[in-house]
């Protein structure tokens, strides 16, 4: 049975509040970048990961190690206290956010040349009908 484990780190990256959720399943690390606005309280963090979890765009997965937690309590605890101290993301999620822009900047593309050639294509048409009409001297 493969194991799925989830990540949220809020942090402060200057002028809003930004959170990264990172989901590693099958040795893979997918990353999503919200931001937040205004300094988000833990109940309005809980509600927004409740409603909204699923409507959120995930990066392409990267492959990454998957290491197992260890079980002792006060070892968890001083990791939760390592983690909030580190105010960073990873450099797996930043290669995963860097990949998820990449992608959508190539499909903005795309798109913007698609719409500039039939705009090219309808203003040709147009042009051509004024010159028949001209032709036949309407």
């Amino acid at each position: 049975m493969d194991k799925v484990s989830g990540r949220l780190t809020v942090f402060f990256e200057e002028p809003f509040w930004v959170g990264i959720f990172e989901c590693t399943s099958e040795g893979k690390l997918s990353v999503c970048k919200v931001t937040f606005g205004a300094e988000p309280k833990d109940y309005e963090v809980c509600d927004f990961v409740l409603k909204n979890y699923y409507q959120l765009r995930f990066s392409p997965a990267v492959a990454t190690d998957v290491k197992e937690a260890g079980r002792n309590p006060k070892r968890i605890q001083r990791q939760v206290r390592k983690q909030v101290q580190n105010t960073g993301i990873g450099t797996r999620s930043q290669q995963a956010l860097k990949l998820q822009r990449e992608q959508l900047k190539t499909k903005r593309k795309t798109m913007s040349r698609e719409q500039r050639e039939a705009e090219k294509q309808r203003q040709f048409e147009l042009k051509q009908q004024k010159r028949k009409e001209k032709h036949r001297g309407r």
